[in-house]
C-alpha cells in the first residue's frame, strides 16, 4: 500500500503522514525532509546557491539516509544526524533554488522511489510531487490545502522565533517558487483525494485519511 500525501508547506503533511503511518503500520517518509537535507550540505560546503550549474555539479555528493520509522524518523547526511539543523530559517529560505535543479530532483526522487520500493508493509509518502512525478502509480494520493493564514499561523508555531505576518509571506512565495518551476511543479494530480484542513482539527485530518486508507484497503 503506497499513499503519496502532496500539498503545499503549512497544511499539516508532516504531522498528519506520520500519525496515520503510526497508526496503520506503514512505514512513513518526507520528501521534503530529503531536500533540506542536500540543501543543508550545499549550504554547509559553500556551495553557491544562486548558481544552478554548482547545485547540479555537487549534488550526486552527499550521502543521504532516511530513516522510515513514523515514530522517530531520522535523516543523516554523510553519517550526520542533520534533522534539527536542516529545519533552520537559512536552509528554509534556500530549499526551493535548490530543489528546482532538475539533477538535484532526480538524484531524490531516485531515492525516494527506491525506498517506497522496498518499504514491506507499505508506506505513506509526504511532499510536493509525490503523486504526480515521483510515485505517479500510488494506490492512493490525497492532496491537503489551507488558506494562507491558516498556513502560515501553523508554521510560525513550527519555526521557532518566527511571526505569523513574515511567515505568511515566505510561504506564498515558496508556493510561487514550487508551482512554477519546470521540474516537477507542485502540483495535483488528477486522481488525488483534495482535503482542505483550514477548519479541521489536526485529529480530524488524520481520521479523515486514515478513513480514506482504509476505504482504499477494503476495495471500496
Amino acid at each position: 500500500m503506497i499513499v503519496a500525501i502532496d500539498g503545499p508547506a503549512g497544511t499539516g503533511k508532516s504531522s498528519t503522514s506520520k500519525a496515520v503511518a503510526a497508526q496503520l503500520g506503514l512505514s512513513y517518509l518526507d520528501t521534503g525532509a530529503q531536500y533540506r537535507a542536500i540543501t543543508w550540505w550545499m549550504v554547509s560546503n559553500g556551495i553557491d546557491i544562486d548558481d544552478p550549474s554548482a547545485i547540479a555539479a555537487a549534488a550526486g555528493k552527499p550521502e543521504i539516509v532516511s530513516g522510515t520509522d513514523p515514530e522517530g524518523p531520522a535523516i543523516t547526511v554523510d553519517g550526520v544526524d542533520v534533522a534539527g539543523p536542516i529545519r533552520t530559517q537559512e536552509v528554509s529560505s534556500k530549499v526551493s533554488a535548490v530543489s528546482a535543479v532538475p539533477e538535484v530532483r532526480a538524484r531524490i526522487t531516485e531515492l525516494q522511489r527506491s525506498i517506497a520500493a522496498s518499504a514491506e508493509q507499505g508506506i505513506v509518502v509526504e511532499g510536493r510531487d509525490i503523486g504526480t512525478t515521483v510515485l505517479p502509480d500510488a494506490d492512493l494520493k490525497i492532496f491537503l490545502t489551507a488558506s494562507p493564514e491558516a498556513r502560515a499561523a501553523r508554521r510560525s508555531g513550527e519555526l521557532k522565533g518566527s511571526d505569523v505576518h513574515s511567515t505568511r509571506e515566505a510561504l506564498i512565495k515558496r508556493d510561487a517558487a514550487d508551482s512554477s518551476r519546470k521540474a516537477s511543479p507542485l502540483a495535483k494530480a488528477d486522481d488525488a483525494v483534495e482535503v482542505d484542513t483550514t477548519e479541521l482539527t489536526l485529529a480530524q485530518v488524520i481520521e479523515c485519511v486514515v478513513t480514506l486508507v482504509e476505504e482504499k484497503r477494503a476495495g471500496k
